[in-house]
């Protein structure tokens, strides 16, 4: 039968790799070395409760088409059972050693056993243990423990609902309430008896306060910073998140929004260990940075350990944070200086609190750079290279100041070529180093150089990792005009980011772009660019 299995998985994948031919994709197979065996793999059983013993056994697991099942009695011989199929067999009275054997599609095979007791004596000694998940707001967890029971069925007592979740005994049925709030959880235990066993408990469903938006995205430089966790940059090696120093946290590495973030719960203090052959230099670094979001810490403090040193200042020292602010994101950023910790080989980091929920995201050590594309950007810098990528047959590029005089004495500007026949929405863009800090001011100013007057001056922001619009652009912008009212000199054109109704602060634009004369075919005239200020 194995083989017939094996056979049958050949070809299909043969099917699969002719289809692919076929239809001109290429011929790679490599998502082959990729498979893996099945796992999770349970029997799922129901007991019929008439004292016939018949049990009807539904094998899962993720990764597999097939199931052998060996019944565990006087049957010698497997059966086999399709993905999502059941099979039923008829016991007699006694503890028995199932076995699954799970067949993925290339053949890969995982082995399991589980124990099934049949017995014609209702449930005895049943003790139901209610809990409410430390990860998950509202969910509960229930597992039962009684003698000569086989299955249970657990009737959550939320209105609407009289379905309930059967499990294995020894193995967890769990609920996601709508609501928090208080609940009649009955259990009924099973056996293969006509008679059942149950249970009936109030039970109070908590809700976990979490944040339902991800941590801000750094914006900088990764060879500014030296990553322990974040999204946003290749992190080190850490070799224990929570390790058992006999503390009372408890820690989670859950999703919010898409975003990897760690979820400390009962957190007292927790160590993050880097590899102590190979511990971290952050001499060159001047802050430690990270987000913390929570609604019940009173404190929060960060400690940073150097092992190799002997007991002292040099060894550990502890900053806290100064204020806490309760339900958002909260950005904080610690110097370096502030602490005594001998700063050249870094094995361990702690949080400090006071056995609080606190979740982090964004954990890394970074230097200020020297300089950085950001505003306000004046374009004379030495070392800065200003990358302008036109488009739509505009071209720019930084140039000498071609009429040093009125509004504009600077060196350097940018020069836009509007090429004859370009397009009407040609422009140019250059990204940021990190999103625009919207605290400094929601307004822009440009000193703009135009040919004519009533040049339209089109100014627009754009967040570069928000998903893309239709033609492939980011959706998240903020775009706003302003008329040029001179020729041939230098004007300072102001643009109110607030006139833009989707404007928000909460929004990370990190890209500019600029559109000479927007909506007007080109002619083959020049408009220089300077002076990109907030206010």
């Amino acid at each position: 039968m194995k083989n017939i299995k094996l056979i049958f998985g050949f070809v299909f994948l043969l099917a699969i790799a002719i289809s692919c031919t076929v239809e001109g994709i290429d011929e790679d197979t490599s998502f082959l070395s990729s498979v893996t065996a099945p796992s999770n793999v349970v029997g799922f059983y129901n007991v019929t409760q008439d004292n016939t013993g018949l049990v009807t056994i539904t094998p899962n697991g993720e990764g597999a088409v097939s199931y052998d099942i060996y019944y565990g009695d006087a049957t010698t011989a497997a059966v086999n059972v399709l993905q999502g199929k059941s099979t039923t067999h008829v016991y007699a009275e006694g503890t028995y050693t199932v076995k699954i054997i799970a067949y993925g599609l290339t053949g890969l095979e995982t082995e399991v056993t589980q124990s099934l007791v049949v017995s014609f004596k209702a449930p005895e000694n049943l003790v139901v243990t209610n809990e409410n998940d430390l990860g998950i707001s509202k969910k509960v967890s229930v597992t039962v423990t009684a003698d000569y029971a086989t299955m249970f069925d657990v009737y959550f007592g939320e209105p609407g609902n009289d379905v309930p979740v059967s499990a294995n005994i020894g193995e967890i049925a769990s609920y996601t309430y709508k609501e928090a709030g208080t609940y009649t959880i009955r259990v009924v235990a099973k056996s293969a008896a006509i008679q059942t066993t149950e249970k009936s408990e109030i039970f109070v469903v908590t809700a976990i306060l979490q944040p339902t938006t991800a941590a801000p995205t750094p914006g900088r430089k990764s060879g500014d910073v030296t990553s322990i966790f974040s999204d946003a940059y290749t992190n080190v090696n850490v070799s224990e998140w929570n390790p058992g120093w006999g503390q009372s946290t408890k820690l989670f590495n859950i999703d919010i929004a898409g975003n990897n973030t760690l979820k400390y719960v009962d957190l007292n203090y927790t160590g993050i260990v880097t590899d102590y052959g190979n511990a971290t230099n952050l001499s060159d670094k001047t802050f430690v940075h990270f987000d913390y979001w929570t609604t019940n810490a009173t404190n929060l403090a960060f400690k940073i350990v150097n092992t190799s040193k002997p007991d002292g200042p040099t060894k550990e020292s502890e900053v806290a944070v100064t204020s806490i602010d309760l339900g958002k994101w909260v950005s904080v950023d610690i110097p370096l200086s502030s602490f005594t910790t001998d700063m050249s080989g870094i094995t361990q980091m702690l949080f400090v609190s006071s056995t609080s929920t606190v979740f982090i995201d964004n954990l890394y050590f970074y230097k200020e750079p020297a300089e950085s594309i950001q505003m306000p950007m004046d374009f004379e810098s030495s070392v800065l290279t200003y990358n302008w990528g036109g488009f739509g047959s505009n071209t720019a590029t930084l140039v000498a100041n071609p009429d040093k005089s009125g509004a504009n004495l600077s060196n350097n500007v940018v020069k836009f070529d509007k090429a004859s026949g370009a397009q009407v929405w040609a422009g140019a863009s250059i990204n940021l180093d990190s999103p625009v800090n919207l605290a400094n001011g929601t307004k822009v100013s440009v000193n703009v150089w135009s040919p004519k007057v009533g040049a339209r001056i089109l100014f627009k922001m754009e967040d570069s990792t928000s998903p893309k619009d239709g033609n492939g652009n980011a959706s998240i912008v903020v775009e706003v005009e302003a008329l040029t009212t001179v020729a041939d000199a230098w004007q300072v054109l102001t643009f109110d980011l607030t006139d833009f109704s989707a404007f928000s602060t909460a929004n990370s634009y990190d890209t500019i772009v600029i559109f000479p004369d927007f909506g007007a075919a080109g002619t083959g005239s020049a408009y220089y660019f300077d002076d990109i200020k907030q206010f």
